[in-house]
């Protein structure tokens, strides 16, 4: 039919440009790509370093990392828009190339300390769905303790400027305290926050590409 001999001119345009993919992606030396989510602070300590590294010595690989939260990145990484992932999460969950205790703590200003002995706690952190934020709010409502959100930020460093200011108290992990923060523990009135989990979580089918950057950030993590 006419319709037939129309469509017959873009189906082989389509199986041509197919075809052309193929073969690039089939070429040696073509190692494609690596889109791999990581928490701000594992962004800004020297995981950096690392991923550096391991582009250097993979030139023909091209890593596309993504910096943000957890939640966002695990639910990427289920919808397919990530091959690798390391996120934050709630301790004994299961699933994952590798799993690791992380310690958190509360902390506040070291020049600027707020007294929390009376009112509502004021917290810092980032906004709904953080894993630190949600065991802030649940250890206090537990101590039957008053709070208000006094600072929310996207990103790492403006909470942790925040805090150093003495806006109010935020739950850190041990490589995001700063100089300029203190470490609140139980004689301060505040207990131990509820154990939270490191985790290298990978995508169903894995390239060997991807596997092996599992590897080197799995050497990174145990030490």
């Amino acid at each position: 039919t006419e319709a037939g001999e129309r469509l017959l001119t873009y189906a082989r345009r389509l199986l041509s440009l197919a075809e052309e993919a193929r073969d690039v992606l089939s070429r040696p030396g073509s190692e494609g790509a690596i889109r791999i989510g990581i928490t701000e602070d594992f962004a800004a300590y020297r995981l950096t370093r690392l991923l550096a590294t391991f582009a250097r010595s993979h030139p023909n690989l091209r890593l596309d990392v993504r910096s943000g939260q957890s939640l966002y990145l695990y639910r990427d990484l289920e919808r397919g828009d990530l091959d690798l992932a390391l996120i934050k999460r709630a301790a004994s969950e299961k699933a994952g190339i590798a799993v690791w205790p992380e310690r958190v703590h509360w902390v506040t200003s070291k020049s600027h300390p707020r007294d929390t002995t009376a009112g509502s706690v004021p917290l810092i952190g980032f906004g709904s769905g953080c894993l630190y934020r949600a065991h802030a709010i649940h250890a206090l409502e537990r101590a039957g303790r008053n709070w208000h959100m006094a600072y929310t930020s996207s990103s790492l460093a403006g909470i942790q400027a925040a805090v150093a200011a003495g806006l109010g108290l935020s739950i850190l992990s041990e490589m995001s305290i700063q100089a300029e923060h203190r470490v609140l523990t139980a004689k301060d009135g505040f207990a131990p926050i509820e154990r939270t989990e490191v985790a290298l979580v990978a995508a169903p089918e894995a390239r060997p590409a991807t596997l092996r950057l599992a590897d080197r950030l799995a050497e990174y993590c145990e030490s």
